[in-house]
């Protein structure tokens, strides 16, 4: 999620109120819950690393997440609908408006053509990074990311380790070296929540994720080398707000109840990306549980302490 840290709002988790959730962001460089108050107030990012978080899910459609807004060159920051509108099926987690006015969405899109509004051109006019990141199950995708960006971006996608590739000059060419190796080596670009989720879950040794990594990671140098790019490896420093999820795991167990629907209470034990290590009230030494807290992006939910999670025994698993 692109957000200007300089312009977010620092708050603690707030305790009561109803908000349309965004998701998780590490745009402040740890995790945290971006929420947009109904009542039109300013977005709020609320830490969650050991916080209990009690929540209900309000109604069962998905809200307007809003977009994202040029802050100055190089940092685009988070906006929330104005109206706090129903998301519209054809246009994904935003409404109609939200969508029409997202001049950010072109991004995607920048290297192939089409329609570039000015200020996009010169936020992808400065120097982007190229990087690997590899999942518990040794999944390993390529990716990209603006200079100001280049932490939070690894920060937030939920990998066990990660490397930054190489440089490169601006969007558009970083653009191109993440397709000409995507084809060369058949990377993905994308990796599903729930596929990071389960991973996690299964994890029982880091070996093979370390060298499904060196492995992707000596293919990729040796094709930018191809290329006449030259390679930088550099290692990502993952955050330890992830360590307890990082670390191979005994006995955890998927979230039992969806949390899309219904009443939780949970306290944030580990974080990585936006998949969280869970106690729930009344656990003690329990090892916990894994849930990704992303889920919950376009959910409107009402946060209160009253609110608990059901008894994990009740249900069998939904997420």
């Amino acid at each position: 999620m692109p957000i200007d840290k300089e312009r977010t709002m620092d708050h603690a988790l707030p305790t009561a109120g109803t908000f349309v959730c965004h998701g998780i962001t590490w745009a402040n460089g740890d995790p945290r819950l971006l929420l947009a108050p109904v009542t039109g107030a300013p977005l709020v990012y609320a830490p969650v690393m050991g916080r209990r978080l009690g929540y209900q899910v309000s109604g069962t459609g998905r809200w307007c997440t809003g977009r994202y807004g040029f802050a100055d060159r190089v940092r685009v920051e988070a906006l929330a609908c104005p109206d706090r509108a129903p998301a519209a099926a054809a246009a994904g987690s935003q409404c109609s408006v939200c969508a029409g006015q997202d001049d950010f969405r072109f991004a995607h899109r920048f290297h192939s053509g089409g329609h570039v509004p000015d200020a996009l051109a010169v936020y992808m006019a400065q120097p982007h990074w190229l990087y690997l990141a590899t999942f518990a199950d040794g999944t390993t995708k390529i990716g990209t990311a603006a200079e100001p960006r280049k932490r939070s971006r690894l920060d937030e996608q939920g990998a066990l380790i990660a490397t930054y590739l190489a440089q490169s000059p601006d969007g558009r060419a970083v653009r191109f070296l993440e397709d000409a190796l995507t084809r060369r080596l058949g990377l993905t670009q994308t990796v599903r929540a729930t596929a990071k989720l389960t991973a996690l879950a299964d994890l029982r040794d880091l070996a093979p994720a370390r060298a499904a990594h060196q492995q992707h990671l000596d293919r990729a140098t040796e094709a930018l080398s191809g290329l006449n790019v030259p390679a930088k490896p550099e290692p990502w420093t993952p955050p330890g707000e992830g360590d307890l999820l990082r670390a191979p795991g005994t006995g955890r167990a998927l979230y039992p109840h969806d949390p899309r629907a219904g009443e939780h209470g949970l306290t944030v034990l580990s974080c990585l990306g936006s998949q969280v290590l869970v106690s729930l009230d009344g656990d003690g030494e329990q090892p916990g549980y894994l849930l990704d807290l992303g889920a919950l992006k376009g959910q409107r939910i009402v946060l209160g302490a009253q609110f608990s999670s059901p008894p994990a025994a009740a249900q069998s698993a939904l997420f």
